[in-house]
């Protein structure tokens, strides 16, 4: 048996397969014909002398021997990407890509507004952002697909080094015309005599807010529900005494440009959220990588000291 097979397109085409659990979704990412990934994953596992997937219900699932090889592969791709950093530290940045995963609240505005600020000093770093739910962004960056990941906090992930973890308080958003817009501080109570724009019950977000009106035996009033979070705050800018909620990173632009409204509320729970910055423990980022880390850090511990 040759493994220099491993180091070939199969390896690719495998590894795709594994992350879509579907040879027709492999074959689009990759934009060749499903038969050519089917042919690659025949002649993998020939080779091998091994099946690499099971059939089931919901697709592709690797085997036993399917997650050594999905493993295996994934740490050689690193060691390249590794490797691939290091030379271009000697270039001194002018070359690189840096692969973000991220939550939907931070990536409209707040991330992209700092990749193009790391890219005036580095114009030659490339920047790949994946929005996706909070849940998924500890395995995007377990399974090699993202080098840094910038998340609200959860419970702890097996593998996964916490670079910075940093308050994130939840905000009462509305209209500036709003009655209340004028506070210095609100509590939930007050809030919530006011119509609401909501993310669905299963969002981190709304689990804090019905967290916080248990302990206190509150009810509010669901006007528009999306979980699409600019949705919410287009609906509350436009007025009609409508509240919504937002982290500060996510709405800065929008404060900056007086189009909303956002005032502190003094509830424990609403205070007790904080955004974080995550990386696979263990693993030497490529240089883009940790610089951008440190460019995140930095703008991240600047919230309120502007």
């Amino acid at each position: 048996m040759s493994y220099r097979i491993l180091q070939e397109t199969a390896v690719r085409y495998f590894l795709e397969v594994v992350r879509t659990g579907s040879v027709k979704d492999a074959a689009l990412k990759l934009n060749v014909a499903p038969s050519a990934v089917s042919r690659q994953i025949a002649k993998l596992e020939s080779e091998l002398d091994t099946l690499l997937f099971d059939r089931r219900a919901r697709g592709l699932v690797p085997n036993a021997a399917g997650e050594l090889l999905a493993a295996h592969a994934k740490r050689a791709q690193q060691d390249i990407e590794r490797v691939t950093g290091d030379i271009q530290a000697l270039r001194g940045l002018r070359v690189g890509q840096v692969r973000l995963a991220s939550v939907e609240g931070l990536a409209h505005d707040f991330i992209p507004t700092l990749a193009a600020s790391f890219r005036e000093k580095y114009g030659g770093i490339r920047f790949d952002l994946d929005v996706c739910p909070q849940g998924d962004i500890a395995k995007r960056i377990r399974d090699g697909e993202a080098d840094v990941g910038i998340t609200l906090s959860g419970l702890p992930e097996l593998d996964i080094e916490v670079e910075l973890r940093h308050p994130a308080p939840v905000l009462a958003v509305m209209s500036p015309d709003h009655p209340l817009a004028g506070q210095r501080q609100l509590s939930l109570s007050q809030v919530v005599a006011h119509p609401l724009a909501l993310p669905p019950k299963d969002s981190s977000l709304r689990q804090l807010l019905d967290t916080s009106c248990s302990r206190q035996g509150l009810s509010y009033q669901t006007v528009f529900s999306s979980n699409q979070l600019n949705s919410l705050l287009g609906f509350a800018a436009a007025g009609g005494g409508v509240i919504t909620f937002y982290g500060e990173l996510s709405v800065r632009s929008q404060l900056k440009a007086g189009t909303i409204a956002a005032v502190p509320l003094r509830d424990r729970e609403m205070n007790e959220r904080y955004v974080e910055i995550q990386t696979l423990a263990r693993r030497n980022l490529p240089p883009a990588g940790r610089a951008f880390v440190q460019h995140l850090a930095t703008a991240i511990t600047q919230i309120g000291e502007a």
